[in-house]
């Protein structure tokens, strides 16, 4: 992929009265039949920041996001884009900001070239369509029938389109979705450089490798409620850390030191702590002053798929007790 440009320096970028480029207060969001897929979301994104939306499918992910990008109006509270009501004053939003959908309808006959094209007549200060084909490591590709690209190929394009405009804020709706390793590692390097730039991102995905990977803060999402946010490191902060290792022959579990409340299957051990540095110094001055060899060794903070299942089997146990 072509290296990024940002949005204009000279493009004037407004703010919320909070300083926020994007903000969400009291968001809700009902369908019909009453079924409210957004129930009361607040967050704001800086300038130049990337901030991930992430939760199961059915959390109001895309609902939250399609509230933000203009497409529907929030039932209540307030929505603002670059200091503006997104769907009220969409003509004012809609040049600025850049959408990627979960999914793109293109015309299955024309060629990638005319598709590029035909957005283009629909997008001021338009990249060359070279230029945006490039961008997404698509040139080669420029003459083939859209029916013709692989899915892969077809979130590229999708995501060609949504940099036409050189966007301020970018909307990322699982912009990866049927990418190989290769195409989601230069979509990751893409989308930094567009923040290094100063381009404000929001993005849902479910591969949380990718959001631990890209976001500066994100906002896990459970039925339509914000359950945690923060940066990943605070958001894994309250979840324990493990420490891995099986004993040998003829150590039983029972000598370990009483401070480390571990679980034992056979000779395999995992203790979860909140304190991993004084658990580990425990454990290996343990080791060392009985001679005991730790095998398989591996101690590691909380990941955010831990962190993650953990919240949402927490929600989900939450709901059954209040039912």
């Amino acid at each position: 992929m072509a290296p990024a440009t940002s949005a204009s320096s000279s493009a004037p970028t407004s703010v919320s009265a909070s300083g926020a480029v994007i903000e969400a207060a009291g968001v809700r969001r009902r369908y019909a039949g009453g079924f409210e897929a957004v129930a009361g979301v607040s967050f704001s994104v800086a300038r130049g920041e990337l901030f991930a939306l992430l939760g199961t499918n059915g959390a109001g992910k895309t609902s939250t996001v399609e509230l933000l990008e203009g497409l529907a109006r929030p039932d209540t509270g307030t929505v603002r884009v670059l200091g503006h009501d997104p769907f009220r004053e969409r003509a004012a939003v809609r040049p600025r900001i850049g959408v990627m959908l979960q999914e793109g309808g293109f015309p299955s006959e024309l060629t990638v070239t005319e598709t590029v094209r035909m957005w283009a007549g629909c997008t001021s200060g338009a990249r060359p369509t070279g230029e945006a084909l490039e961008l997404v490591g698509l040139g080669h590709r420029a003459r083939v029938r859209v029916k013709q690209l692989s899915g892969g190929e077809r979130r590229r394009l999708d995501l060609a389109l949504a940099l036409l405009g050189r966007p301020e804020v970018l909307f990322l709706d699982e912009p990866t979705t049927g990418l190989d390793a290769e195409g989601r590692r230069d979509t990751w390097e893409l989308v930094r450089e567009l923040r290094d730039g100063g381009t404000t991102v929001l993005l849902t995905t479910h591969y949380l490798e990718e959001a631990e990977t890209l976001a500066d803060r994100l906002a896990i999402m459970h039925r339509g409620r914000i359950v945690t946010a923060g940066t990943t490191a605070e958001v894994t902060a309250a979840r324990p850390a493990r420490i891995r290792f099986e004993l040998p022959q003829g150590v039983p579990p029972a000598r370990l030191p009483l401070g480390l409340r571990a679980a034992a299957e056979g000779h395999r051990i995992e203790i979860r702590t909140h304190r991993l540095q004084e658990s580990l110094d425990e454990l290996l001055t343990w080791a060392r002053e009985s001679g005991v060899r730790l095998l398989g060794l591996d101690a590691r903070s909380a990941s955010l798929e831990e962190a993650f299942l953990d919240i949402a089997q927490s929600a989900s146990e939450s709901e059954k007790v209040a039912a």
